[in-house]
């Protein structure tokens, strides 16, 4: 399995980016993929995850109702990050998680289930 993530870069405070990520390799329709993050001296945290089979999704409360996560029937997956903050600022990882397991309507987004990661991209929100 290969992951490429794509779309990072500097964005004003209130800014928006979208990131993509282009799967191969993933032969399984029962598997979870997302966005993980991780700041300087923090942990990497999971930001939304969603659900192959069905499309449901996921968000870490910091990112809801301004992050958006699809996928399309190529198996690329995408998050749409809109009114970014400062503290959004982070590498961001795409993920595949070889199992769903949902959990409040959603997958669980937990970076220690994920078997295959893709490179990271870089997200700064400073103005």
């Amino acid at each position: 399995v290969q992951l490429q993530a794509s779309g990072g870069g500097l964005v004003q405070p209130g800014g928006s980016l979208r990131l993509s990520c282009v799967a191969h390799g993933v032969s399984a329709n029962t598997y979870t993929i997302g966005w993980f993050r991780q700041a300087p001296g923090k942990e990497r945290e999971g930001v939304s995850c969603i659900a192959n089979s069905d499309g449901r999704a996921s968000y870490a409360d910091s990112v809801k109702a301004r992050f958006t996560i699809s996928r399309d029937n190529a198996k690329n997956m995408y998050l749409q990050m809109n009114s970014l903050k400062p503290e959004d600022t982070a590498v961001y990882y795409c993920g595949v998680v070889m199992f769903e397991w949902m959990i409040t309507g959603g997958p669980r987004c937990s970076g220690s289930d994920v078997s295959y990661w893709g490179e990271g991209t870089l997200v700064t929100v400073s103005s």
